[in-house]
């Protein structure tokens, strides 16, 4: 029973980071319009890869080098950086087309995974988490049941980032099928705009704190 309360709380913790907008959700809609609703679940799957690694790094005992400031600096200004040129390129994007299901090949699938890798170690908010409430989740389920504690924080954790994701996939895949070329055009723009404003403020807040 413990257990099952410990997953149900990772879970909810997660959602309530998975609900806040950010680089993954922007991403998310862009994708989705175009690829349908496989694109949610690909881009998590690029997420969680992303976790994984941030995971081994915290039990090889790295917690303190990934929430480190200068650590935070290099993130928010690079991970800025490659934000602002995504938004760009979608900005720029003269796709106006959705594509079919069918017509999703293996390298458009494995271009969303490496963007749910990207949105994510771009996001320095991404690596706080980790270094705070991550990393206390992963040594309380420790303390809790050891590696089944663990399996029980990343298994909610991971559950709330598939649902909110592949809901936002769902809707934005099936109000494209109605979409005309010029409306798809303006959501890629908005996205882009989106990522665009993000970088710039990871920017000038890893500034802020350096200085």
């Amino acid at each position: 029973m413990e257990l099952a309360l410990f997953t149900a709380t990772s879970f909810l913790v997660g959602l309530s980071g998975a609900l806040a907008p950010g680089p993954m959700l922007s991403v998310t809609i862009s994708d989705s319009v175009e690829k349908g609703f496989i694109a949610g679940p690909l881009i998590v799957s690029g997420h969680i890869i992303s976790e994984i690694v941030l995971v081994i790094l915290l039990f090889a005992g790295l917690g303190w080098l990934v929430g480190s400031a200068p650590a935070a600096f290099i993130i928010g200004v690079v991970g800025g950086l490659v934000l602002i040129v995504m938004g760009l390129q979608m900005v720029k994007s003269k796709l106006s087309f959705k594509a079919r299901a069918g017509d999703v090949n293996l390298k458009s699938k494995s271009r969303s995974i490496f963007e749910g890798i990207l949105s994510s170690i771009s996001n320095p908010y991404f690596f706080i988490w980790w270094a705070t409430i991550g990393g206390a989740f992963l040594f309380q389920g420790v303390a809790l049941a050891g590696l089944v504690g663990i399996s029980g924080f990343l298994i909610g954790h991971w559950s709330s980032d598939l649902l909110w994701y592949s809901t936002v996939s769902f809707l934005s895949s099936r109000g494209s099928r109605t979409m005309n070329p010029h409306t798809h055009r303006n959501i890629l723009k908005v996205c882009g705009c989106f990522l665009v404003i993000i970088g710039a403020y990871f920017i000038i807040n890893a500034l802020k704190i350096s200085f």
